[in-house]
Protein backbone atom coordinates (compact mmCIF):
# COMPACT_ATOMS: atom_id res chain seq x y z
CA UNK A 1 0.00 0.00 0.00
CA UNK A 2 1.69 3.18 -1.35
CA UNK A 3 2.19 5.89 1.85
CA UNK A 4 1.15 9.55 0.79
CA UNK A 5 2.67 12.80 3.07
CA UNK A 6 1.74 16.46 2.55
CA UNK A 7 4.48 19.03 3.11
CA UNK A 8 3.39 22.21 3.93
CA UNK A 9 5.51 25.24 2.31
CA UNK A 10 5.04 29.36 3.14
CA UNK A 11 7.25 31.94 2.48
CA UNK A 12 9.49 31.89 5.50
CA UNK A 13 9.64 28.34 6.16
CA UNK A 14 12.80 26.74 7.00
CA UNK A 15 13.96 25.13 3.99
CA UNK A 16 16.62 22.58 5.56
CA UNK A 17 13.61 21.19 7.15
CA UNK A 18 11.44 21.17 3.75
CA UNK A 19 14.23 19.81 1.77
CA UNK A 20 15.21 17.11 4.13
CA UNK A 21 12.02 15.98 4.77
CA UNK A 22 10.70 15.99 1.04
CA UNK A 23 13.99 14.23 -0.04
CA UNK A 24 13.88 11.22 2.89
CA UNK A 25 10.28 10.39 2.75
CA UNK A 26 10.48 10.15 -1.20
CA UNK A 27 13.89 7.93 -0.80
CA UNK A 28 11.87 5.75 1.85
CA UNK A 29 8.91 4.96 -0.94
CA UNK A 30 6.52 8.12 0.68
CA UNK A 31 4.42 9.90 -2.51
CA UNK A 32 5.06 13.38 -1.82
CA UNK A 33 3.31 16.39 -2.23
CA UNK A 34 5.28 19.98 -1.97
CA UNK A 35 2.31 22.01 -1.12
CA UNK A 36 2.32 25.71 -1.12
CA UNK A 37 0.24 28.33 0.20
CA UNK A 38 0.58 30.33 -2.79
CA UNK A 39 0.20 30.23 -6.58
CA UNK A 40 1.80 26.89 -7.44
CA UNK A 41 3.87 28.35 -10.03
CA UNK A 42 5.30 31.35 -7.82
CA UNK A 43 8.65 30.52 -5.97
CA UNK A 44 8.34 30.31 -2.33
CA UNK A 45 11.50 32.15 -0.53
CA UNK A 46 12.06 30.52 2.55
CA UNK A 47 13.73 31.46 5.73
CA UNK A 48 17.71 31.69 4.72
CA UNK A 49 16.26 33.33 1.63
CA UNK A 50 16.50 30.08 -0.78
CA UNK A 51 13.34 29.58 -3.66
CA UNK A 52 11.61 26.30 -3.84
CA UNK A 53 8.60 25.87 -6.10
CA UNK A 54 6.09 23.83 -4.57
CA UNK A 55 4.27 20.96 -6.60
CA UNK A 56 0.75 22.06 -6.09
CA UNK A 57 -1.42 24.82 -4.07
CA UNK A 58 -2.82 23.62 -1.02
CA UNK A 59 -6.67 24.01 -2.33
CA UNK A 60 -5.05 21.37 -4.74
CA UNK A 61 -4.02 18.71 -1.94
CA UNK A 62 -6.52 15.65 -3.01
CA UNK A 63 -7.43 12.32 -0.92
CA UNK A 64 -6.13 10.91 2.61
CA UNK A 65 -2.58 11.55 3.34
CA UNK A 66 -1.16 9.26 5.85
CA UNK A 67 0.79 12.41 7.28
CA UNK A 68 0.98 16.18 6.82
CA UNK A 69 4.35 17.80 7.51
CA UNK A 70 4.55 21.50 9.35
CA UNK A 71 7.87 22.62 8.62
CA UNK A 72 9.27 25.18 11.21
CA UNK A 73 10.96 29.21 10.28
CA UNK A 74 8.51 31.57 12.21
CA UNK A 75 7.80 33.31 9.04
CA UNK A 76 6.27 30.64 7.47
CA UNK A 77 4.90 29.06 10.64
CA UNK A 78 2.87 32.53 11.14
CA UNK A 79 1.31 31.91 7.64
CA UNK A 80 0.12 28.37 8.49
CA UNK A 81 -0.71 29.44 12.10
CA UNK A 82 -3.09 32.33 9.96
CA UNK A 83 -4.73 30.03 7.07
CA UNK A 84 -7.56 29.17 7.46
CA UNK A 85 -7.47 25.72 4.80
CA UNK A 86 -4.18 24.67 6.65
CA UNK A 87 -6.74 24.48 10.46
CA UNK A 88 -9.41 22.45 8.19
CA UNK A 89 -6.91 19.96 6.95
CA UNK A 90 -5.09 19.53 10.22
CA UNK A 91 -8.55 19.66 12.12
CA UNK A 92 -9.56 16.46 9.75
CA UNK A 93 -6.24 15.08 9.96
CA UNK A 94 -6.46 14.59 13.75
CA UNK A 95 -10.34 13.35 13.62
CA UNK A 96 -9.44 10.95 11.62
CA UNK A 97 -6.50 9.70 13.69
CA UNK A 98 -4.02 10.53 10.50
CA UNK A 99 -0.29 11.27 11.58
CA UNK A 100 0.37 15.31 12.03
CA UNK A 101 4.21 15.83 12.51
CA UNK A 102 5.92 19.14 12.73
CA UNK A 103 9.47 20.59 12.97
CA UNK A 104 10.96 23.62 14.71
CA UNK A 105 8.32 26.07 15.26
CA UNK A 106 5.61 23.82 14.03
CA UNK A 107 3.81 22.96 16.94
CA UNK A 108 2.78 26.90 17.30
CA UNK A 109 0.63 26.30 14.27
CA UNK A 110 -1.04 23.35 15.79
CA UNK A 111 -1.46 25.42 19.11
CA UNK A 112 -3.23 28.12 17.20
CA UNK A 113 -5.50 25.90 15.52
CA UNK A 114 -6.54 24.00 18.79
CA UNK A 115 -4.66 20.52 17.20
CA UNK A 116 -2.94 17.72 20.15
CA UNK A 117 -3.89 19.89 22.73
CA UNK A 118 -2.26 17.98 26.30
CA UNK A 119 -0.19 15.38 23.61
CA UNK A 120 3.63 15.15 24.83
CA UNK A 121 5.68 17.67 22.19
CA UNK A 122 8.77 19.60 21.44
CA UNK A 123 10.05 22.63 19.29
CA UNK A 124 12.92 24.92 18.65
CA UNK A 125 13.73 26.27 22.10
CA UNK A 126 12.73 29.87 21.15
CA UNK A 127 9.19 28.21 20.92
CA UNK A 128 9.02 26.54 24.27
CA UNK A 129 7.09 29.38 25.98
CA UNK A 130 4.30 29.56 23.68
CA UNK A 131 4.02 25.80 24.10
CA UNK A 132 4.08 24.79 27.46
CA UNK A 133 1.22 26.29 28.48
CA UNK A 134 -0.99 23.84 26.52
CA UNK A 135 1.32 20.92 25.37
CA UNK A 136 3.39 18.73 27.70
CA UNK A 137 6.49 20.08 26.25
CA UNK A 138 10.08 17.83 26.18
CA UNK A 139 13.18 18.73 25.48
CA UNK A 140 14.01 15.22 23.11
CA UNK A 141 15.00 16.04 19.55
CA UNK A 142 12.01 13.66 18.20
CA UNK A 143 8.89 13.15 20.14
CA UNK A 144 6.43 10.91 19.21
CA UNK A 145 2.41 11.19 21.27
CA UNK A 146 -0.20 9.19 19.17
CA UNK A 147 -0.38 10.70 15.64
CA UNK A 148 1.23 14.11 16.69
CA UNK A 149 5.21 13.68 16.09
CA UNK A 150 7.70 16.42 16.61
CA UNK A 151 11.27 17.76 16.97
CA UNK A 152 13.62 20.43 18.10
CA UNK A 153 14.55 21.96 14.41
CA UNK A 154 17.06 22.17 11.34
CA UNK A 155 19.39 19.69 13.49
CA UNK A 156 17.24 16.99 14.41
CA UNK A 157 15.29 17.03 10.40
CA UNK A 158 16.86 13.79 9.20
CA UNK A 159 16.40 11.59 12.37
CA UNK A 160 12.58 13.63 12.11
CA UNK A 161 12.23 12.15 8.60
CA UNK A 162 13.62 8.61 9.74
CA UNK A 163 10.55 8.56 12.20
CA UNK A 164 8.21 9.40 9.94
CA UNK A 165 9.61 6.25 7.60
CA UNK A 166 9.73 4.12 10.43
CA UNK A 167 5.91 5.08 11.64
CA UNK A 168 4.60 5.30 8.00
CA UNK A 169 6.59 2.20 6.70
CA UNK A 170 9.02 0.19 9.02
CA UNK A 171 12.03 0.82 10.93
CA UNK A 172 13.92 -1.55 8.53
CA UNK A 173 13.06 0.80 5.17
CA UNK A 174 13.92 3.55 7.84
CA UNK A 175 17.58 1.96 8.31
CA UNK A 176 17.44 1.22 5.02
CA UNK A 177 17.45 5.36 3.74
CA UNK A 178 19.90 5.77 6.74
CA UNK A 179 22.68 3.53 5.58
CA UNK A 180 22.28 4.33 1.93
CA UNK A 181 22.99 7.90 3.17
CA UNK A 182 25.54 7.24 5.51
CA UNK A 183 23.37 8.72 8.55
CA UNK A 184 24.54 7.60 11.75
CA UNK A 185 21.86 6.27 13.59
CA UNK A 186 23.46 5.11 17.05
Amino acid sequence: MSRRALVLLAPGSEEMEVVICVDLLRRGGIEVSLAGLCDASDLVTCSKGVTIKPDIHLSEARGQFDVVVLPGGVGGTQSLARSKEVGRLLKQQEQEGRYIATLCTGPTVLKAHQIGLGKRITSHPSAKEKLHDVYDYKEDNVVIDGNVISCRGPGTAFEFALTLIEALISKDKAMDVAKAMDICTT
